[in-house]
């Protein structure tokens, strides 16, 4: 090949500078010295763990700065940040002064994949996102194609896009999709939009137009027509390939939907006025909740969307395997049954939970992070048996039942000690009946009592197994 017939890559010599060595920022910072860019990884941690990973990134070309994560490194072209800085945070304000491209891991992902690389399917939303993007991967691969789950799950998506996938399941945060510009997958969907990370974004306006960059143009828009935003965002998303609805409702043409004990497509089938394709019937979705039921129709939208036959769609349902501390049902002891839902950590995904069942022993409590939970309490109120309440800011979840639900037997329990789940759970046993369910739907995050989520999720099963090996609390 004559010399002047060389492609040079755009990355080679580039000054990048990767903020943070979280996962993300790790595979960027391989994946960018690969291709001859000049690379500085920044992080303010200097640990251990932090001085290992920084050996290694080293060993691939990466210069790597530990202990400063707010000088921005001089002749910087082009900032890769990680989801979780803030836009204020001081590198990152420093490079918007200076004129500098800040983009996300996502982003550099779009620009860096090979002509012909697998389309993506994406989802966004406040709830839902992981469980909808694991059934959409569990459909393509039942329809054959090889796929892979990835973004905000698995392998890093700078990873992802240079293997010879045939599509992509991507799930994008508001923070992912903050830092994307350009991105334009094959089909999206908002699932739904509820207050949430407003202290990153700084108003419920700027959550929802993160949220919103999903539906680009060429983008067919799978939306929620049970929820207003997501409808809204794609009636006014501008170029957008064309628009489809998912509802708990029996479905119009251009809609998924529920009819009787099925789920079915008026919105992919060749004549959609007249014709509907049965897709699973509700007895395929597990764990069965009425918001999972969305969640499967907004992942059958994607696949279908991509060409996926109904049967494969009933498959990929039957085989899917939900993620722990997702309304997992624990045990059932004395005729009660035991939910952890650890994951619930704010009001519309505690309602979604709550929703689910009919007589309920509410165990709540946690970090509220400043949102309002007063009409999560007056929604619920009728389906209480009763409350036990945890961690720091249950004041104001006992506050709301006083208000809403104050006939509601309430227990409070202060212990914040490695016992404390068991004290909860043991609780709430002596308030439930035959019949009833004791859901944990923290309404809250966990880091008050708990390293994590799932932290928290396996104290609560724990404690319930406890509880089940001492045998019935009513019968004593």
């Amino acid at each position: 090949m004559d010399a002047q017939e060389v492609t040079v890559s755009p990355w080679d010599g580039l000054a990048v500078c990767v903020a943070g060595l979280g996962v993300s920022g790790r595979a960027a910072a391989r994946v960018l010295a690969a291709r001859g860019a000049r690379v500085t990884a920044v992080d303010a941690r200097d640990g251990d763990e932090q001085r290992a990973q920084a050996a290694e990134l080293e060993d691939r070309g990466v210069a790597v700065r530990l202990g400063d994560g707010e000088t921005l490194p001089e002749g910087t072209g082009l900032v890769v940040t990680s989801p979780g800085w803030k836009p204020d945070a001081p590198l990152l304000a420093a490079a918007a002064a200076a004129g500098v491209e800040i983009i996300g891991e996502v982003e550099l992902a779009w620009r860096l994949r090979p002509e012909g690389a697998a389309p993506w399917l994406a989802i966004t939303g406040t709830d839902g996102k992981t469980t909808v993007v694991r059934m959409l991967a569990c459909m393509l691969t039942a329809a054959g194609h090889k796929a892979l789950a990835v973004g905000n799950v698995g392998t890093p998506i700078v990873e992802a896009v240079a293997e010879p996938y045939d599509v992509l399941a991507v799930e994008l945060s508001s923070y992912q999709l903050h830092w994307s510009s350009s991105l334009a997958p094959l089909a999206a969907t908002v699932l739904n939009i509820a207050p949430d990370h407003l202290d990153w974004h700084g108003s419920m306006d700027a959550y929802v137009g993160a949220k919103a960059k999903i539906f680009a143009p060429g983008t067919v828009a799978v939306y929620n027509a049970d929820d207003d935003t997501s409808t809204a965002l794609a009636e006014r998303a501008e170029g957008v390939e064309r628009r489809a609805g998912f509802t708990l409702r029996v479905p119009r043409p251009g809609e998924l939907g529920v009819v009787e004990e099925l789920l079915v497509d008026r919105a992919f089938t060749a004549d959609p006025a007249a014709e509907a394709a049965e897709l699973a019937a509700l007895a395929d979705v597990r764990p069965f909740a009425p918001h999972n039921v969305a969640n499967a129709l907004a992942a059958a939208g994607l696949a279908r969307a991509f060409g996926v036959p109904p049967e494969a769609v009933r498959e990929g349902l039957r085989s899917f395997v939900p993620d722990p501390h997702r309304i997992q049902h624990v045990a059932d002891v004395g005729g009660v049954a035991y939910v952890n839902d650890s994951k619930a950590t704010q009001p519309h995904a505690a309602a979604a939970s709550l929703a689910a069942y009919e007589s309920i022993v509410w165990i709540a409590g946690g970090l509220l992070k400043g949102l309002d939970v007063d009409d999560l309490v007056r929604t619920c109120a009728g389906r209480l048996r009763g409350v036990v309440l945890m961690g720091r800011d249950r004041h104001r979840i006992a506050e709301a039942l006083v208000r809403h639900a104050a006939d509601v037997p309430v227990v409070d329990v202060a212990d914040t000690d490695t016992g404390a789940m068991d004290r909860v759970v043991t609780e709430a046993a002596g308030l439930a009946r035959p019949g009833d369910t004791v859901l944990l739907a923290p309404v809250g995050a966990s880091f008050d009592m708990f390293a994590n989520y799932p932290a928290r999720g396996e104290a609560f099963i724990a404690a319930v197994e406890r509880l089940a090996a001492a045998g019935d609390p009513q019968a004593s």
